[in-house]
């Protein structure tokens, strides 16, 4: 069946010519519904768009979400290292404060003594040096993404470098502790360590330690943190005291009248130890006082940080 045409007409008024334009009906249906529906085309594509866009802006903001609540914690957590190396830093410098004269006295112990209480260097040197953390988290923050993780380890690196710091200043204080470093009683030096002649026999003898003459039961100080390891009477010495500091130091309070305190006694520097007296081999009161370091004698004048015997 032949499809229906329909021709327009158009006349001019003027001159009357007619021109007819014939047009088949299914070309312009057709054309008629692209016409119809490509605005509605138009309009569902823009419409998807419009969705597919605000789920990449609700993904992006998730993810953001997602981020800043990583930074947040990682901020309070390298908040919370700030405030420990604070800590330590603080604790490091109560610490490492010493007493002038107890250092001095310190520095001229045998080299071997202080080896001993200080221990090897193989801790302080397996620890990251903080200059070259330091470097490393330069160097990441060309990437931001690592740059939280490289600041962490760097203080993790220096809290670490801080606990070797404090150790090695609880040892030395340790160490200080133990020198003996003041005059155990109160008196006037009469016999220094070394060779004399031997005040009974008049022969030429060697002298292990100190005479410092003073009252009958005059007050004999411990001159260095320690344990009373021994408290009894010895041939030569009499009533004698000896007192281990550790690291291998050890000091000796002879010719006393009597002790004060009993073997396997604690004892800090300044305590009351006995008193003055001329019991063993002595010819007058006075308090014979020997330092000795893995055995050997140490002359007490080297550590001794008073120019003469004061009251502690």
């Amino acid at each position: 069946m032949p499809f229906r045409r329909y021709t327009f007409v158009v006349t001019d008024s003027l001159t009357g010519p007619i021109r007819g334009v014939t047009i088949p009906m299914r070309p312009a249906i057709v054309v008629a519904c692209v016409v119809v529906t490509l605005p509605v085309l138009i309009g569902v594509g823009a419409a998807w768009k419009a969705k597919a866009d605000v789920a990449a802006v609700y993904a992006t903001r998730d993810a953001l979400e997602a981020e800043n609540a990583s930074y947040r914690a990682a901020t309070v957590d390298l908040t919370g290292q700030i405030d420990a190396l604070q800590s330590a830093i603080n604790d490091i410098g109560a610490r490492s404060a010493l007493d002038p004269n107890v250092l001095r006295a310190m520095q001229k112990l045998p080299a071997f003594v202080k080896a001993r209480a200080m221990g090897g260097g193989s801790a302080a040197e397996s620890t990251p040096k903080p200059r070259e953390e330091y470097t490393k988290a330069l160097s990441a923050l060309a990437n931001p993404d690592d740059t939280f993780g490289m600041l962490r380890s760097l203080l993790e690196s220096l809290e670490s470098r801080l606990l070797v710091v404090r150790s090695n200043v609880e040892k030395r204080n340790k160490l200080a502790a133990a020198t003996p470093s003041i005059w155990p009683s109160r008196g006037w030096l009469t016999s220094t360590m070394g060779d004399r002649q031997d005040p009974i026999t008049g022969q030429a003898d060697f002298h292990p330690g100190l005479d410092i003459a003073g009252d009958r039961g005059q007050p004999v100080y411990a001159t260095a943190e320690g344990s009373v390891s021994q408290s009894a009477w010895e041939n030569g010495y009499g009533n004698v005291v000896t007192i281990d500091h550790g690291f291998g130091l050890q000091t000796r309070y002879g010719h006393l009248l009597k002790a004060e305190v009993k073997a396997g006694a604690k004892v800090k520097r300044g305590d009351l130890i006995g008193r003055v007296g001329s019991t063993g081999r002595s010819t007058g009161y006075h308090l014979h006082y020997e330092v000795r370091a893995n055995g050997k004698l140490v002359n007490p004048l080297q550590l001794l940080t008073q120019q003469k015997p004061r009251d502690q």
